[in-house]
């Protein structure tokens, strides 16, 4: 095995192991079906060797192309938050249990064939993955262009010469790859030339039964009847299931991201979970360059972080053409459903795409919220001991029994009345220098009561809302209450061409409150300027700057406003400024 090895000279207790994949006789290319099962073997051989503080770099050839086939991938039962939980899950790249790797591009692509999460980092410490690209040969989303809009016959569209398509036996079109298939009904509408989102188009639904074939890759869908989309207009069509992101870290500590750029996922670009300390550098989830054929990247949000703590960095990315937001940072709500006794509680997930892996652990620190009018209870509880409700593993479970060491106050009562949200895992944030453009929904999404710095940032025709804050307890179940943010020196260009939930203003302020009138102490902030939105331009069309509701201790100051004509203003909200159930928010 020591013929696996490239050893720097250093001392024992500190070797550096670099393993050239070429010298290892894995190569690249489409003919070769089984770099999957090859790249493990050798991980696998280099596993039995490594001894503690070595430190390991898995070397890629420079510009290589190598292709990952869903086959040949390893089968994983893995719980993602925010996906679908579909299993196993197809794994091209299992990076698990390692401590000082480093997975080298050098430039090189992977080109996944076939429904599959590309790479995944589990449970390992300081770890980096730089200098390569991740991409699909045969995406998930449809791209067409439409050809000709008639209001009376329907939309005449051209299919993309990379997307499989057939009429099936029922008389829709179908698209399909190696091994998934689907009759796209939903999709987003992109200027060809500027490829902005089509102005009030938002997520468009259209009906693709009795199309019928007029040319090469060229149909008349005689039920997609929508006179907002002129010829030339270019469609993504879609489903909305996310099986799988681009890149998956769990239970990761320490990790870096650097240089490296997903052009597509069926989910999420990058989605963490419990992880601590994130540096993302240059991370992108964009085109493959100015001249890209596609419009379209991920199938859902670029970045997303749930339930992580420690400092949470993206700086010098570009965000463009997903269909969700650049980032999104929450904790999850469990739902109170039983009250066991006066120490123990059954805690449950409550969202279809979040659950099946592990929520806290002994010695976290707990509050409770009320759910219909998320007032906090003002309660702090520790954990003595969690377990899963039902089943020997935390793998797959819903619900939890969670023993606390001080005892429960007699109103923290089942029913799901009460949301559980886990303090401890909660991170700083710093997104700054990052490029966010031409997507679907919102820019960026925070909810994290620890220090939050959004700065440097540009905002470019985001779509919706370019910021949003919010906090849910009874639909998404994401937690939970930002307290100490600063949103400054950013630009904003032209957002709020369409609507999407809880897209009220530019920067939108928006928890979740069904019984807003029952709450007696705001939901966001806290201290008088611990949330401060100053020093920003705002290049817009249209009227609403800002929308806060809920929120106590806001400063916005300083910005500067820029108004054009590029878009006729239609927003419903016809304030600069509206502020709802606010308390001490100065607007200067």
């Amino acid at each position: 095995m020591a013929s696996l090895f490239l050893c720097v000279s250093l001392p024992l207790s500190a070797r550096h192991l670099t393993l050239s994949l070429s010298e290892h006789g894995i190569g690249e290319g489409p003919g070769n079906k089984h770099f999957c099962s090859q790249l493990q073997h050798l991980l696998d051989s280099v596993r039995a060797q490594q001894r503690s503080g070595d430190k390991i770099t898995l070397l890629l050839a420079p510009q290589a192309t190598y292709h990952l086939y869903a086959p040949d991938a390893r089968q994983e039962e893995l719980y993602i938050s925010n996906h679908d939980q579909n299993q196993p899950k197809k794994v091209g790249i299992l990076l698990q249990d390692w401590e000082n790797l480093t997975l080298e591009g050098q430039g090189s692509r992977l080109i996944c064939h076939g429904r599959m999460l590309p790479i995944a980092l589990l449970n390992s410490r300081k770890c980096r993955i730089q200098h390569l690209s991740v991409d699909f040969a045969d995406p998930q989303i449809a791209q067409v262009e439409v050809v000709k809009n008639d209001t009376t016959e329907g939309i005449t569209f051209r299919v993309a010469d990379e997307t499989h398509h057939r009429i099936n036996e029922k008389g829709y079109l179908e698209v399909f790859g190696d091994d998934w298939a689907y009759v796209p009904f939903s999709g987003i509408a992109f200027e060809k030339e500027s490829r902005h989102i089509v102005y009030r188009t938002s997520d468009l639904v259209f009906d693709l039964k009795e199309v019928r074939a007029v040319d090469k890759n060229t149909y008349l869908a005689p039920h997609w009847k929508d006179s907002r989309l002129p010829a030339t207009t270019i469609v993504a069509m879609r489903s909305y299931f996310r099986p799988a992101p681009g890149l998956f870290m769990a239970d990761a500590v320490d990790t870096r991201l650097q240089d490296v750029t997903i052009h597509y996922a069926e989910g999420m670009g990058l989605i963490a979970q419990r992880c601590t300390n994130i540096n993302l550098q240059r991370f992108n989830v964009c085109l493959r360059g100015d001249n890209d054929s596609r419009y379209f990247t991920t199938q859902a949000d670029a970045t997303h972080f749930s339930q992580c703590k420690g400092r949470i960095s993206s700086t010098g990315g570009l965000y463009e053409g997903m269909m969700d937001d650049a980032i999104n940072v929450h904790g999850i709500y469990l739902k109170v459903m039983e009250r066991v006794d006066d120490h123990r509680l059954r805690l449950a997930y409550g969202h279809d795409q979040a659950w099946g892996f592990a929520w806290g652990d002994k010695g976290d620190v707990v509050r409770f919220i009320q759910a219909r009018c998320m007032q906090d209870a003002g309660v702090s509880c520790t954990i003595r001991d969690i377990q899963p409700a039902g089943q020997a593993t935390v793998k797959g479970c819903k619900e939890f029994i969670v023993t606390f060491a001080e005892a429960l106050p007699q109103e923290i009562v089942g029913g799901g009345l009460y949301g559980a949200e886990d303090m401890t895992w909660t991170p700083e944030v710093y997104f700054a220098d990052n490029v966010i453009r031409n997507n679907r929904a919102r820019g960026a999404l925070f909810s994290s009561p620890l220090r939050t710095v959004c700065e440097r940032n540009f905002f470019d025709h985001t779509s919706g809302s370019a910021i949003v804050l919010c906090g849910d307890c009874n639909g998404w179940y994401e937690s939970g209450a930002v307290r100490n943010l600063v949103i400054r020196k950013n630009r904003f260009l032209n957002a709020l061409t369409n609507l999407f939930q809880f897209t009220s203003a530019v920067i939108s302020i928006y928890p979740e409150i069904p019984e807003i009138d029952k709450q007696t102490a705001c939901f966001h902030g806290g201290d008088k300027q611990r949330i401060v939105i100053s020093d920003n331009t705002f290049e817009t069309f249209d009227i609403p700057l800002l929308y806060a509701k809920s929120i106590k201790g806001l400063r916005f100051e300083n910005n500067r406003v820029i108004k054009n004509q590029d878009y006729p203003a239609f927003h419903p909200n016809n304030q600069t400024v509206k502020l709802e159930h606010t308390a001490d928010c100065v607007v200067k």
